[in-house]
């Protein structure tokens, strides 16, 4: 009788992964010509320039040869910092009016929306200096001094048009309409301007100087060149296509309401969860160990510096430094260690809240079968991301077509804006250990506490989970919470089907691969071989595990809990 029940339970089991494996294997085919293909022959959505790109290197020497040849050579003092810098504001608008490839095809190439920016100490007669250059063909498409009247200074700081235009104002003063013209000269002259195309748009009321190019258009935007001056000199020099003001009010409007979600949806509801997790863990401490987690949390800490750390480009960029830095860093590690405690917590009281129930989701390394547990949970959590892949790219193509979803670029999300860009998808680890320990081990029994459905707990949880992704740039606001309401889910529906472990391994690969394609996007050999590293990591954690427990010796007697994967969604008692 047990080897005919042996064989019955090995059969369901390769049938189970057949069946996996079949799912994963059209995931991963809807993914690479959902997300992949089809973007890449529409020109929909790619952060690189077409025909390669040059190196962070190649960039800021172009930038000194500009600088050496406009304010002399031998003036500036340090190594450069170079960034990636984007006009989402413009992206975002011919995005959402699917202008990309058209733009692409016949602007882009000399008005890149995307450049390196290089920051040069000193280089300006003393000052700072950034250069624009594009990333494609390296030339040079811009520039701007750091001003030294504060007036000036704080006018671009400020994102009021009005205060801007005031504090400019006051700034050039002064300066009369035809010395900004003679000023412009030859500068539009080094760029290859034919002043017989342009067409002045700034009055002597105005801030600046602004001329529009003849005949460059694109939908409702305009080519215009934008100059400053300070202390009769120009200070910045930039050629953008025009924003309709009708676009950026929608995006002020959905950013507010991304905020909302953000900070009450997300934050506030995240912090309960937090309260409740110490509530818990303590009522629930007959049934697990205060030690539980703890490695977990630890990870989890260090894993969210080191990819803080790794974003110190980008915060710089911003034009965050000296003491302001530090100040931030500090704010944000103190912050990253109340999230490691909620997540410390969270794994205490949920895994006490499953095994109360007599579940047990998340077995302890010296409990009988975690090596075959573990590399299980590694399979299936390959399997799950693949599939999960493929589940994403059809929602995206259905928002699309029903909600018009776009999305533009995010400097902040740039493997170009990290010291390290091969470091970055370690945040796959962060994010699949910490959001599945709060709000899948513990945010789903906590809730079905409340709401007595299991489905309506894991809805909820996923919901609030998902409202702390809105302030990605991903346009209406909707969309993610609907996406991630459909994966968190599917999620919920893993973990609660096999188990703690293989609900992290999916997230984790699921995030892995994004990142990494992002990575081997690049081009690069370093970065082609980080993104396959990433890839694989979850595979090779997963075996190291398993191979150094799967000899271990266990007690005679274990608790008396229902073994992972024996019950699907909706049993929990």
């Amino acid at each position: 009788m047990k080897s005919s029940i042996g064989s019955e339970t090995a059969e369901a089991s390769a049938n189970q992964y057949r069946r996996l494996i079949v799912l994963a294997v059209i995931g991963l085919v809807l993914f690479f010509v959902l997300q992949i293909m089809l973007p890449s022959l529409t020109n929909q959505s790619s952060d690189l320039p077409e025909g390669g790109m040059i190196t962070k290197e190649q960039a800021a020497q172009k930038a000194r040869q500009f600088a050496d040849s406009v304010w002399g050579p031998g003036t500036e003092a340090g190594e450069p910092l170079v960034i990636y810098h984007s006009r989402s504001d413009f992206y975002g608008y011919l995005s959402k009016e699917n202008l990309i490839g058209d733009y692409d095809k016949k602007w882009n190439r000399k008005y890149p929306y995307d450049v390196f920016r290089v920051q040069l100490k000193g280089a300006a007669n003393g000052q700072d200096a950034a250069v624009d250059i594009n990333m494609s063909s390296g030339q040079t498409v811009g520039f701007q001094v750091k001003s030294s009247d504060k007036n000036a200074a704080r006018a671009a700081a400020t994102e009021d048009p009005a205060a801007k235009d005031m504090l400019m104002r006051i700034a050039e003063s002064g300066m009369q309409l035809n010395e900004k013209e003679q000023l412009a000269g030859p500068v539009l002259k080094l760029f290859g301007y034919d002043p017989s195309q342009l067409e002045l748009m700034t009055g002597t009321d105005q801030s600046g100087l602004t001329y529009r190019v003849k005949d460059a258009a694109i939908g409702q935007s305009r080519l215009e060149l934008k100059f400053a001056f300070e202390q009769g000199a120009v200070t910045a020099f930039a050629p953008v296509f025009s924003v309709p003001a009708a676009h950026t009010q929608y995006v002020d409007d959905q950013t507010k309401l991304a905020n909302w979600l953000y900070w009450i949806g997300y934050v506030v509801l995240t912090f309960i969860l937090g309260v409740l997790a110490i509530v818990y863990s303590i009522l629930t401490r007959h049934h697990t160990s205060f030690a539980r987690g703890a490695a977990l949390s630890v990870i989890y800490f260090v894993v969210a510096m080191v990819g803080t750390l790794n974003m110190l480009p980008a915060l710089q960029a911003s034009g965050t430094t000296g003491g302001i830095l530090v100040f931030g860093m500090i704010i944000q590690a103190m912050y990253t260690l109340v999230m490691a405690v909620i997540l410390y917590l969270s794994l205490v009281g949920g895994d006490g809240l499953w095994r109360k129930q007599g579940r047990n989701l998340w077995l302890r390394a010296s409990e009988p079968g975690f090596a075959s547990y573990t590399l299980h949970s590694m399979y299936r959590g390959y399997l799950w991301a693949l599939i999960l892949l493929g589940v994403q790219s059809v929602i995206f193509v259905i928002l699309q077509l029903t909600i018009h979803t776009w999305s533009t670029t995010d400097e902040t999300q740039s493997p170009y804006n990290t010291i390290y860009p091969w470091l970055m998808p370690i945040l796959a680890w962060m994010a699949g250990i910490g959001e599945e320990g709060v709000y899948r081990l513990f945010g789903i029994p906590m809730l079905k506490k409340i709401v007595r459905s299991t489905f309506v707990a894991s809805l909820l949880s996923s919901l609030i989970w998902a409202f702390g992704h809105t302030l990605y740039p991903i346009y209406p606001v909707s969309t993610r919470p609907i996406e991630l309401a459909i994966i968190g889910l599917l999620f919920s529906f893993v973990f609660l089907r096999y188990g703690f472990a293989t609900v992290v391994f999916s997230h984790v690969v699921f995030d892995s691969v994004l990142m990494g394609i992002s990575l081997i996007a690049m081009g690069d050999a370093v970065n082609v071989i980080a993104g396959i590293f990433w890839i694989v990591l979850p595979a090779i954690v997963g075996y190291v595990i398993y191979r150094f427990n799967r000899n271990r010796k266990f007690a005679p007697q274990q608790p008396a809990v229902q073994p992972y994967g024996t019950a699907g969604p909706g049993t929990v008692e």
